[in-house]
């Protein structure tokens, strides 16, 4: 008699994959990134070659004769890494400071805690805070859209997040007047001579096209984006209202790093909750930081701080979502 032989769970496949994830968003990355190299030229096409290469050599590297393993470069994590970190950078920022970035994403933001999927932050921001503290002067020091040929000698400008925070300290709400319209902010080329930001903040067009390939591809869910854009929106529309020092909502959303974070850095699979219900909750509190960042601390932006903040929430709010199991009893 023949023996009926039961094969191990999982039973069915499908294409999903690290690589796939990691090369999705890769190109989803690209409108953005065409869109730096026209507004800010050779800077910004040095700074994000610089730290893609940078953390695929480190990551090589502590690999191999660090951790004694077989690197794993090709799944496109390194280059995403890479990429993300070269977005939060200023376009003018000296190579040996985006080195040590790169190092410190890499080395103490990944690898330390054993490579992929076992980081509790996300590294590119690990290493754009390290980098944000340790040089703060070169970090924002803003280039302005249009120098196409300039590196380190760029000229450089407020950007709107500056001017928001200028009125909000001195109550002045005509730092507001010098504020580019929704328009110009949604596309990126702010002009006179004022700085854009960080390579990866300069079009938000480009970067909800990212999100609508995503979304489309199925890499990522609405729950982060949505939830942290659209908390920001309201509490900036309420203070606004109650204050018209504070900006208006659709420039909060448009200005600074807001729409790279949401869509790229907060959505990182291993740093964000598994369950859709821990997801709202995620973003709704990093939109809140970065509200109160913005408004009532040292720095303009507040994005990266809200995100590895609630990175740190990310177990907890694992645990207090956890879907019960098929047939456990609920304690009452």
């Amino acid at each position: 008699m023949s023996k009926f032989i039961v094969s191990l769970s999982p039973h069915a496949h499908g294409n999903d994959s690290v690589e796939r994830n990691m090369y999705g968003v890769i190109l989803a990355l690209i409108p953005a990134l065409i869109v730096s190299f026209i507004y800010f030229g050779i800077g910004s096409a040095i700074v994000c070659a610089v730290s893609v290469a940078a953390c695929v050599f480190f990551e090589w590297a502590i690999s191999l004769y660090i951790l004694k393993k077989q690197p794993s470069i090709k799944d496109g994590s390194a280059i995403l890494t890479g990429l993300l970190l070269g977005f939060n950078l200023p376009s003018n920022l000296p190579i040996l400071i985006i080195l040590l970035g790169a190092l410190v994403a890499i080395g103490i933001g990944k690898m330390t805690f054993g490579g992929l999927g076992c980081n509790p932050f996300n590294p590119a921001l690990v290493g754009r805070c390290f980098l944000l503290v340790s040089f703060p002067a070169q970090m924002t020091t803003w280039p302005v859209v249009g120098q196409l040929t300039s590196y380190t000698d760029a000229t450089t400008g407020a950007t709107p997040l500056s001017l928001m925070k200028m009125a909000i300290k001195s109550g002045d709400v005509s730092y507001l007047d010098q504020m580019p319209d929704a328009l110009t902010l949604l596309l990126g080329n702010v002009g006179n001579g004022m700085g854009a930001g960080t390579i990866g903040e300069v079009s938000a067009i480009a970067l909800l096209i990212g999100l609508a390939y995503m979304l489309w591809k199925k890499i990522i869910t609405w729950h982060i984006p949505v939830s942290i854009i659209a908390t920001v929106f309201i509490l900036c529309g309420l203070l606004h209202l109650a204050d018209p020092v504070y900006a208006n909502p659709f420039a909060a959303i448009l200005s600074g790093g807001l729409m790279l974070g949401a869509i790229f850095m907060a959505t990182d699979y291993v740093t964000s909750p598994m369950t859709h219900k821990g997801q709202l909750i995620y973003g709704c509190c990093i939109g809140l930081l970065t509200v109160i960042i913005r408004n009532w601390g040292s720095y303009p932006e507040g994005m990266s701080f809200a995100i590895l903040i609630m990175n740190a929430f990310t177990p907890l709010i694992n645990t207090y979502v956890k879907p019960k199991r098929f047939g456990e009893v609920v304690k009452k």
